[in-house]
Parts: C-alpha cells; structure tokens; sequence
C-alpha cells in the first residue's frame, strides 16, 4: 500500500470556517424560498426546478467540502464524514479511496465533459426543445399546466413545425410529445450521449450542475454552488423562451417564434456556452486522469 499524498493546500480553520459559512450563507438564499414555498404546497416552474429535476437534496447542496488536496487544520474528522481521513493537524478528503470507489462513474462523467468540450457548438436550436414538448398538446396535458401557453395550441404547433429542430440533448428529446419526435433532426439516447452532447446547448450546460454534484466531494463545494448558480440562470432562460405566459412571475417572454426573439435567444445562448466553458474545464482539472 503507498502511503496518502501530502495535501497540497493548507487552510487554517478561520480560512476554511469563512469558506464554509460563504457557502452556506450563499446557497440559502436559494433554498429558503424554495423550501418555503414546499412548506405551503406551492410550484413554482423556474425556481423549484433545480430541486425536483436533480437527484441533489437541498441539505446536500448547502453542505460545503473544500475539495481534493486540501487539509484543513483543526477540523474534526466526524463533522465531515466517511471519505475524510485524520491528519496530525486535522483532516482531508481521502482522494485515493473516493475514486477508487468510483471509479467508473468518474471515468463516464470525464469522458463526457471532455467530448463535450472538444466539440462545435450549435447555436442554431432556439429553445425550441420546450414548444416539442408541449406539441400538439391541450392545457390541460401540458406539464407547467397551471401556467397559460402565450399561443393557442395550433399556433404552437405551427412554431414547432415552421422551425429546424435539432436537438441533440437525451434529457430534453426525451420529453417530446410522441407528434414530435419525429419532427427532431436527431435521435438522441443515452447510448448516444457522448456523441452527441455539443457545448451550446442550454440543457447540457445546465447539467453542469449535475456532473459538478457528482463527483462531490472531489470538487470543492464553491464549484458545485457557481454550476448552480449557472444552471439556475440558464433555467431562466429556458422558461422565459418556452410556449408558456410566465409574465406574472416576472418572467418577460423571449419571443424565439419571432426573428427578434431568436436573436436575443442566440445571444444569451452564446453568453451562457463561454461561462458554462469555465466550470467545464474546472471540473476537469478537478478530476484528472
């Protein structure tokens, strides 16, 4: 057995406490909404939506790591949990144990951040994944039903059908209405994935915080909370461009029906691809080979 590599980043415990009370005092003021809202049986289809989509618990969210190779001096090993190990002077994350036992899992999620990263992106999609899932739909089926379309459903079904849907994202395709998976230049499946996955794509940069929440806690929890933070705008956004009237939620409508819409979409959309290139390359560089 070799013996553990010295950490490379020492934090005294007024460094590492500051960190940890940064972090939990930022992620609250996401989750005291939403856990309020839950309290009183309320939905809200922008701001709840990181928290029912993913697997990731608010507690898990709000719980700070400070990541691979760092010690932290004068923390107990009991307050962190099973994958931190004692040091003379307090603990660090056991790195080698951690991605032994996951070995297969952070193979998949690095080979699929780099694929992504190594690929063109398509900024040619305009949101026009959320209309196919609505397609040919009436209000009463449609998934955000206690909010109105903008358009009847004929005129939603007739957007859908004037645009080129190319959209390259299992996830999203997977939510098309039956009608119009066969209108999607592609068939993405999770086979696929790697694939297909293309960096300017909104729903593939919203995962970010996904993959970031799984390899946690290899990854400190300041990038886990900066993916959310991301994802949470490119939510935003999804919703601001999709057939639904969010206006009295103070969502104002992007109009990707129009050419006017589908330029502020591009734009917002070409924003999001160069921020979402950071985390990525983190996350990387977070998990070398």
């Amino acid at each position: 057995m070799t013996a553990a590599l010295a950490p490379a980043t020492v934090l005294d415990a007024a460094e590492w406490q500051a960190r940890r009370r940064a972090h939990e005092e930022r992620v609250d003021a996401w989750l005291t909404p939403h856990l309020a809202r839950r309290r009183r049986g309320e939905k809200h289809p922008v701001e709840d939506f990181l928290f029912t989509y993913y697997s990731h618990r608010p507690a898990q969210l709000r719980r700070w790591h400070p990541g691979a190779g760092v010690e932290l001096l004068g923390a107990d090993p009991a307050e962190f949990g099973r994958d931190y190990r004692a040091t003379a002077a307090g603990v660090t994350l056991d790195t080698d144990a951690v991605r032994a036992r996951r070995a297969e899992s952070i193979r998949w999620i690095r080979s699929l951040l780099a694929a992504t990263a190594g690929r063109q992106p398509h900024f040619g999609c305009f949101g026009m994944h959320e209309w196919a899932m609505v397609y040919r739909q009436t209000q009463a089926e449609v998934r955000h039903n206690a909010w109105p379309l903008r358009l009847s459903p004929e005129q939603t079904a007739q957007a859908v059908e004037a645009s080129r849907i190319r959209c390259s994202h299992f996830d999203a395709y997977r939510f098309f209405t039956a009608p119009a998976r066969p209108l999607n230049l592609l068939t993405p499946t999770r086979e696929t994935q790697h694939a297909l996955e293309q960096p300017g794509c909104l729903h593939a940069n919203m995962d970010l915080y996904k993959w970031a929440y799984k390899l946690s806690p290899l990854v400190p929890g300041e990038l886990v909370a900066d993916a959310f933070a991301l994802a949470r705008e490119i939510r935003t956004l999804d919703m601001r461009a999709s057939p639904y009237d969010l206006a009295a939620l103070g969502y104002p409508p992007v109009r990707v029906e129009t050419p006017e819409g589908r330029a502020e979409y591009a734009v917002a959309q070409r924003d999001f691809a160069a921020r979402a290139a950071v985390l990525r390359d983190r996350l990387l560089a977070a998990v070398p080979e």
